[in-house]
């Protein structure tokens, strides 16, 4: 019988473990691949507080360290099915049925990919899913940007911060974007757009060095030299496990308040998995140490 079970072993599960393990809590971090999530996908890290450069891979390893120090069970597996209700509340990892007083869920989101040749090869060198994490290596470069919605438009928008251009390319004939950004984007003098066109395959050997698109209404194509592609075709919450639970929103994001709540009491949500307004290390590191006070709290009141 656990205090608390953490499903998700990113930046808000192991700072959940860290602060719960520190709390007296005995505490359990279930992950199915490797510890720090996204992060190890991240060639460089240059916003994370107390770091000025540091490679995703590495503030895993001193997250997944320190939490093991102060006490942090780690336990590999993914979850198949949970009980959220009473107490105590199950998880089940494969064959093995967990019993924990307390659960947080942090299993996190991922981006939606293209599927194109070179996508997976290049990612984390050209290839990015977050212009707020990646941007400032590309100052002075040309960059582009696959998608036509808020996020794609407004995370172009932050990169002529630092990029000689921005093209936009979208599957559509106009942008999905709102109104305001849309102008706002066609008002700024570095972007540019590619109508009806779809990434085909983005090319570089080590490093990117542009994307072949296909125009969709006649067929032709044309090669697009850049540095960084940057994408924005939505995400998705790692979140299948929790249907029928009754805390997932109409995208399937967990639904929580200000201090990490579920409606259901003893159960919290931390980091990607939460319809967050901002999916970075450092808020997703913030969430989970409010669920796991929480959690002290709660169980606290038992």
């Amino acid at each position: 019988m656990y205090d608390l079970a953490i499903i998700g072993g990113g930046p808000a599960g192991l700072t959940a473990g860290l602060y719960g393990a520190r709390a007296n809590l005995k505490t359990v971090i279930i992950e199915k691949g490797l510890y720090g999530g996204q992060m190890q996908n991240t060639l460089e890290i240059e916003n994370y507080p107390g770091f000025d450069n540091i490679g995703g891979p590495d503030l895993s390893e001193h997250m997944y360290q320190q939490a093991l120090a102060v006490g942090c069970e780690w336990k590999y597996g993914e979850v198949t099915k949970v009980n959220l209700e009473g107490q105590p509340k199950t998880v089940e990892v494969g064959g093995e049925v967990i019993e924990a007083r307390s659960v947080i869920i942090a299993s996190g989101a991922q981006p939606r990919k293209l599927g194109v040749p070179g996508e997976k090869e290049l990612s984390g060198r050209g290839v990015s899913y977050c212009a707020t994490c990646d941007g400032a290596f590309y100052e002075g470069l040309d960059v582009v940007v696959v998608g036509g919605g808020d996020s794609a438009v407004e995370e172009g928008i932050f990169l002529t911060r630092y990029a000689e251009s921005v093209t936009v390319i979208h599957r559509r004939d106009v942008l999905r974007a709102q109104a305001i950004l849309q102008e706002r984007a066609f008002n700024n003098p570095k972007m540019k757009f590619v109508y009806n066109s779809e990434v085909q395959e983005i090319q570089g050997d080590n490093r990117v060095t542009g994307v072949l698109v296909r125009n969709n209404q006649d067929g032709s194509t044309q090669v697009i030299p850049c540095s960084g592609v940057f994408i924005y075709v939505g995400f998705f919450p790692n979140s299948d496990f929790l249907k029928g639970t009754g805390i997932l929103d109409e995208w399937g994001y967990v639904v929580t308040g200000p201090d990490m709540n579920t409606s259901i009491p003893g159960v919290f949500a931390a980091g990607d998995v939460r319809n967050t307004p901002l999916r970075q290390i450092v808020s997703a590191a913030g969430d989970g140490a409010i669920a796991a006070m929480q959690a002290y709290h709660y169980l606290e009141n038992l």
